[in-house]
């Protein structure tokens, strides 16, 4: 009986690949347990059509954070706090800075992916570090401006 797994099995093989097993294991363990299914014409076509569809898919949102990274590296986001005697009220807080960002450059970035070594309680020039995802970073210039 010939199988496609769906699941990396141990001893075995790992997902996607198609596999030759006594009937009794593909039907009683593997299928019965979900790890694979069994290795029709109809099933394999599906399959790999449905991992090029994934690939397409990843290499797509890979683009799309590839075009964002350009974007928050060429432009500065500005974020203007009101003063106190010394620096500014409060702090600026990761969700201030992905408001900013989706109001002055129109990419939404979740507050999760913003990274800040130290709370930003000053005005000037920072560097904020984001992560887009897929290993792919960002880093952003932030100028905090008192009024």
């Amino acid at each position: 009986m010939k199988v496609l797994l769906i699941k990396d099995v141990k001893s075995l093989g790992k997902k996607g690949e198609i596999k030759e097993v006594k009937d009794g294991y593909g039907q009683n363990f593997l299928i019965a347990k979900g790890m694979a299914k069994l290795a029709t014409p109809t099933i394999v076509e599906n399959w790999k059509a449905e991992q090029a569809r994934i690939a397409k898919e990843l290499a797509e949102e890979i683009e799309r954070f590839k075009k964002e990274k350009a974007i928050l590296e060429d432009k500065k986001v500005t974020i203007t706090k009101k003063l106190a005697p010394v620096g500014i009220q409060g702090s600026v807080k990761k969700d201030d800075i992905s408001k900013a960002i989706d109001e002055q450059l129109n990419i939404t970035i979740d507050k999760k992916h913003i990274e800040l070594k130290k709370p930003i309680k000053t005005t000037g020039q920072f560097k904020i570090d984001i992560k887009l995802g897929h290993g792919i970073h960002a880093i952003m210039s932030l100028e905090v401006v008192g009024e």
